[in-house]
């Protein structure tokens, strides 16, 4: 595998990249579809609404949470998951930057 070069780009670059990563793969679009439609749970919560084994589960929330999409909180013996509205944000501000970037170039490119 080559070296990545992530030193040639932005700080804002290889966060949204590694954001987008954590993003590209369903089961972890599934986990933050069903967080939206609950606003946090555990992940066992988690277990039983995905066709996924348990560590399977485990490993996408912590992509998840080392992408910064996520947060995670002690609560007891569980971790509470829930979305991390920052990065929510900017991942709007960037697809509302493009969006609106097309929209003035009335979408003239090919």
């Amino acid at each position: 595998m080559g070296i990545s070069k992530t030193e040639h780009f932005t700080d804002a670059q290889n966060q949204l990249a590694t954001m987008l990563k954590a993003l590209g793969h369903p089961a972890r679009v599934a986990i933050i579809e069903y967080l939206l439609k609950v606003n946090t749970c555990i992940c066992g919560d988690i277990v039983n609404e995905l066709p996924l084994a348990q560590p399977t589960v485990s490993q996408h929330l912590k992509e998840l949470k080392n992408a910064g999409i996520i947060k995670g909180s002690v609560e007891g013996t569980s971790i509470c998951y829930c979305i991390d509205e920052e990065a929510v944000a900017l991942l709007k501000a960037y697809f509302g930057n493009m969006a609106a970037t097309l929209e003035c170039n009335n979408n003239n490119c090919c």
